[in-house]
């Protein structure tokens, strides 16, 4: 499958869109100001210990504490028999911790004591001992070649101080030797230095920082498949062509400076692409439609069919479009980077073999994101369970904040039901104060409506407190903001 990666850079921010077949497929975003924290390495201070949650809070000098549980101690997960953690951690205890998920919403960073970070091909896990291979390697042959290839290298110019355990990538199919024993001595000798840094660091230090998005791109997203990167940035270009001789030679032949002056995402229509993935409704070509709702706790995926008629019978009609949604739904669940719980709501489908060809369709096109998923079958009410891996915030979630209006509901009141609010407050203001009289600060939409309908509500009010009541139109204030000024 042809595939390109553009990169976009800014002063501000660095976007990365993955395409295949000149279709955006995933989005990358890293703005200067709040870089990812996932693959940080910290010498951290426990300061809380939660004997209830088998957790503890560790501070790594950011706004929240992160957050630690009992399963994610890498020596107690080796002895195998969990002890309470209140025997394992204490309060102002150092430790080295990684984070391994961004702090998403309220919650804090998620840590573990469990060290691992990556090269080109290789996981180096510093503080175990073995071998493994990448779940998406499948053929047993090619599996037991590449632990093969591996291993010698592993002791060679080995001492005490350069043992530990490596998980072969994906990317290793493509590589070489020579390039397996470059990504082990560049490992190691990062690891070497993380340690000396630890010897002397205070506590909340921050020891390692996982590479930027422009050069990740260049170590997670290039595949054999890709045939180029192109890059608006001629300083970036130059970044990830040095880095890319250094550590990726394969894929320095596929970076391109773009320099054209028409930007790169508007060529490529992804400008228009992330206003699509930030909407609610995402229509199918079919004439159906899905509506996306992400909420903290799940996302739920409902599936309509709209305007489309197109198929002989009913049971064609739903069974078509729910195989279009299902590939849509896995490209949108990569391109808005979508995680946690998915309940995906087909159209009910009474035929037993077309519910199985849908699920199968879903498993197909999701196979291809490099995230991992885990799919159920359809539940009795007819719904798809499914959980994808979250480890850093969604899109809509970097782009987008709650509305100041409606806090996030997605709706508001209604202008009269904010009429009748105020009226009741004015009623409660009597009760505590003895004004001469009382004004009305509000929304256009409000005051209109008391100059309106509701002027006989307004006038008996005042006839009740027997005080007059005046109006005044704020225009910063949203439908939901009032105020009343005592005189």
């Amino acid at each position: 499958m042809s595939a390109e990666i553009l990169v976009n850079v800014t002063p501000q921010e660095t976007r990365v869109a993955v395409m295949h077949l000149g279709i955006a497929q995933e989005l990358h975003i890293e703005r200067s100001s709040q870089r990812g924290l996932v693959g940080n390495i910290y010498f951290g201070k426990v300061c809380r210990v939660l004997p209830g949650m088998q957790s503890a809070f560790v501070d790594i000098g950011l706004e929240r504490a992160a957050f630690l549980h009992v399963a994610d101690i890498w020596e107690e997960k080796q002895n195998g028999n969990l002890r309470p953690i209140e025997q394992v951690l204490f309060e102002g205890q150092g430790l080295l911790v990684q984070v391994i998920k961004d702090p998403i919403g309220s919650k804090g960073a998620r840590l573990s004591t469990q060290i691992s970070f990556a090269g080109r091909f290789l996981v180096f896990l510093p503080q175990d001992s073995h071998i493994g291979i990448s779940q998406k390697i499948g053929d047993e042959v090619e599996r037991e070649q590449l632990r093969q290839k591996l291993q010698p290298l592993l002791s060679e110019g080995e001492n005490g101080s350069e043992s530990g355990g490596f998980i072969i990538r994906t990317l290793a199919e493509e590589a070489d030797s020579d390039a397996l024993r470059a990504d082990v001595r560049y490992l190691r000798q990062l690891w070497h230095d993380i340690q000396q840094r630890a010897r002397t660091a205070a506590p909340k230090t921050l020891l390692y920082q996982d590479l930027n998005l422009s050069l990740r791109v260049l170590r997670d997203f290039a595949t054999q498949e890709t045939t180029r990167i192109l890059i608006d940035s001629r300083e970036t270009w130059q970044k990830m062509l040095e880095f890319a001789e250094q550590y990726t030679q394969t894929v320095a032949g596929k970076l391109q400076h773009y320099a054209a002056e028409r930007p790169l995402f508007d060529l490529y229509a992804v400008e228009a692409e992330i206003e699509r993935a930030l909407a609610r409704r995402v229509d199918l070509k079919s004439g159906g439609y899905l509506i996306i709702d992400q909420t903290e706790a799940l996302t739920t995926i409902d599936v309509n069919t709209g305007g489309f008629v197109g198929a002989r019978n009913f049971d064609d009609t739903v069974f078509k479009t729910n195989l279009e949604a299902a590939q849509t739904i896995a490209r949108q669940l990569r391109l808005r980077n979508l995680g946690g719980v998915i309940i995906i709501d087909f159209i009910d489908m009474d035929n037993r073999e077309h519910q199985h060809e849908v699920l199968q369709e879903l498993k197909k096109v999701l196979a291809r994101d490099p995230t991992r998923t885990n799919v159920h079958d359809f539940s009795p009410l007819g719904l798809i369970e499914m959980t994808r891996k979250r480890t850093r915030e969604s899109l809509a979630h970097i782009l987008c904040e709650p509305c100041p209006s409606c806090k996030g509901r997605g709706e508001v009141k209604t202008a009269q039901t904010i009429c009748y609010e105020i009226l009741r407050e004015i009623v409660r203001e009597v009760r505590q104060y003895n004004a001469r009289e009382y004004r009305i600060l509000a929304a256009q939409s409000v005051i209109d409506l008391f100059l309106d309908e509701e002027s006989a509500s307004l006038a008996q009010l005042s006839d009740f407190i027997a005080k007059p009541v005046s109006l005044q139109v704020e225009t910063l204030y949203m439908q939901e903001q009032y105020d009343i000024v005592l005189l």
